[in-house]
């Protein structure tokens, strides 16, 4: 059946507008965009605003806090239940695709699938690669440890040093369903022994980390917010940098040099803040560290945004809780984006980013019928 969505205003990430403009859609997939189209069933949407589904390029849905004492208290099946809420409520905002940054598993991924879980669809990561002693290695000074994600089956423990470790732990993580390999090639905010200034991971590790996973097709994403720690990831040859605080005009030139994109969370820092004054257990250090770098991350940003950089929206939301996804925008357009810019870095370059252009990010005829309808000018 030809179902259209008329007399409503389509967003073209080309264009960067919205433009008087019927969707046609047929079997899942859209079949025309034009005016008065003809179909089997009408929709008249009354002039709002047809987007494209947006994107999250990291988030955390199997975590619902930053609040360490909750986490050691809730049982790990009790966060999949948790998980399955963020999901919904992820949805809700019109995100219809999300890349999961860590906590995210093959069976969330396969349960949205199968429909047995609303919420958008998942492509994986699974854990972060850490060093040890680095960001994500989960040892406390008394002998102890406090993962984020206790390692479970399908879920492994992500700790290792060496080039042979990393590309056992990645081939592992492949084994287990992950869509993208993530790592931490600097030190970073929540992670109380660390510092976000300090690089992690030698160059011929992170070598071996990308090399390992474009043997099967995969790419690498780095949490990278160190200067070296940025370049470093950018010279091993990942496909995109997550934070990015301490950009500096080398990493700028390797980022435009190299392809690759920046996924900045500017919501995080400021997260973090806002969740210890709502009364959210976090180290002293951390908090310290956010505050740190509200100005200098934003500041970042808007460097690589006037130097050309390619931008993919992403919140590392429950930094931020979530929900809140959306804040992302507006401090993208405080950053210099236009508006426009910022819906294409949720849309259209946010699918390039995943390597879902062919089947998402803007609406044309041929691609999936991923639609979001939107009341006002977005």
């Amino acid at each position: 059946m030809r179902k259209v969505f008329g007399g409503g205003r389509v967003f073209d990430p080309r264009g960067g507008g919205l433009a008087a403009a019927d969707v046609a859609i047929e079997g899942g997939r859209i079949v025309d965009v034009g005016i008065d189209l003809d179909g089997d069933e009408r929709i008249d949407v009354g002039g709002k605003a047809l987007l494209p589904g947006l994107f999250d390029c990291h988030v955390h849905l199997a975590l619902s806090t930053i609040d360490q004492w909750r986490l050691l208290q809730t049982p790990l099946s009790y966060r999949f239940y948790e998980a399955a809420r963020n999901m919904r409520t992820t949805l809700g905002l019109g995100i219809t695709t999300v890349r999961d940054a860590g906590g995210a598993d093959l069976g969330m991924k396969q349960a949205q699938a199968d429909g047995l879980l609303a919420g958008p669809r998942l492509l994986i990561s699974i854990r972060m690669l850490s060093q040890t002693g680095g960001h994500g290695d989960p040892w406390l000074p008394s002998g102890g440890e406090a993962p984020m994600f206790p390692p479970y089956p399908g879920s492994p423990d992500a700790v290792v040093d060496g080039p042979e470790q990393v590309r056992h732990k990645i081939r592992e993580l492949v084994r287990d369903g992950a869509d993208v390999i993530k790592v931490a090639s600097s030190g970073g905010v929540l992670s109380a022994r660390d510092d976000p200034r300090h690089p992690q991971f030698g160059l011929d590790e992170l070598t071996a980390m990308v090399d390992e996973a474009a043997a099967t097709g995969r790419w690498v994403m780095a949490h990278a917010q160190s200067a070296r720690g940025i370049k470093n990831a950018l010279r091993a040859g990942v496909r995109s940098i997550e934070h990015g605080i301490y950009l500096d005009d080398e990493a700028i030139d390797l980022l435009l040099s190299h392809g690759a994109y920046l996924v900045a969370t500017l919501v995080a820092p400021q997260g973090v803040i806002d969740a210890a004054e709502q009364g959210a257990l976090i180290h002293e250090a951390s908090l310290r560290k956010a505050r740190e770098v509200v100005a200098i991350h934003r500041d970042s940003f808007s460097r690589a945004v006037k130097a050309g950089v390619k931008v993919a929206m992403g919140t590392d939301s429950p930094v931020t809780p979530h929900g809140q996804n959306l804040r992302e925008l507006g401090l993208m357009v405080e950053g210099g984006l236009t508006a426009a810019q910022a819906l294409t870095a949720t849309t259209q370059s946010a699918a390039e980013l995943t390597g879902l252009e062919d089947e998402l990010g803007t609406l044309e005829p041929g691609k999936r019928a991923d639609l979001v309808i939107v009341a006002g000018d977005p």
